[in-house]
């Protein structure tokens, strides 16, 4: 009993240690390719879940935004940019998660892809993130509503109104898009024919984003735009 005992102790260790070799490189990467003096990196290894992992790390260090390099897990039930990523998007909701896709090169986001039903007011500190990054690199946001019917009901239109006063200083523009297949589609078609750079939405009960995880198709393919993803909570 013992030397086995003693086999899944080594076994752990020797994981630990890889864990730890490839954590303290993925560090001296970034450091090495890092521009701004100002930057730290520290790594953090945790035997818990990855979701109470990164809980615990928000709540202690005080994170204002989760970056997650990632890519998707073929043949899987349902993937989103890979399993681990759709239950983060799902459970982290005290700061935005940002999802950027394997291999991808930065490009300064100067087109924003904003989709929304306009069934929900945002408020202020929702759109914040947005605001943000709209904000430092002088992005065009671009709003997109994809909704079954051609006109917008009278709560919709309030939502719409509001939603343009919080963006009055801001570069935006509307776009409806009414008679669709599915959501992600039509994201994926907006993505490529306006040149969008990062795609922005709010995570919130009956979501556009939720919506998209319902549909058949996703649960089949996958939803997997080729640029950055920023996940508000809601």
């Amino acid at each position: 009993m013992s030397s086995i005992s003693d086999k899944y102790s080594k076994v752990f260790k020797d994981t630990e240690e890889k864990a730890k070799k490839d954590l303290l490189e993925i560090r001296a990467l970034a450091e090495a390719t890092d521009a701004n003096a100002n930057h730290e990196f520290q790594v953090i290894l945790s035997l818990e879940n990855l979701n109470w992992a990164i809980e615990k790390a928000i709540d202690k260090h005080k994170i204002d935004l989760v970056a997650l390099g990632t890519k998707g897990a073929t043949g899987a039930k349902e993937f989103f940019f890979g399993s681990n990523t759709v239950r983060i998007i799902k459970k982290i909701r005290s700061c935005p998660v940002l999802i950027i896709p394997e291999d991808y090169d930065f490009v300064t986001p100067k087109q924003i892809a904003f989709p929304t039903d306009f069934n929900r007011l945002y408020g202020a500190e929702e759109l914040k993130p947005l605001k943000y990054l709209a904000s430092l690199f002088n992005s065009k946001i671009q709003i997109v509503h994809i909704n079954k019917e051609d006109e917008l009901d009278s709560v919709q239109k309030r939502n719409l109104s509001l939603l343009k006063s919080h963006l009055d200083t801001f570069k935006h523009s509307l776009h409806l898009v009414s008679h669709y297949s599915n959501k992600a589609t039509e994201i994926k078609k907006f993505i490529e024919e306006l040149d969008i750079d990062i795609l922005v939405m709010v995570n919130y009960e009956h979501s556009v984003i939720e919506q998209i995880f319902n549909e058949p198709v996703i649960k089949k393919i996958g939803f997997n735009p080729t640029i950055p993803f920023l996940v508000i909570p809601g």
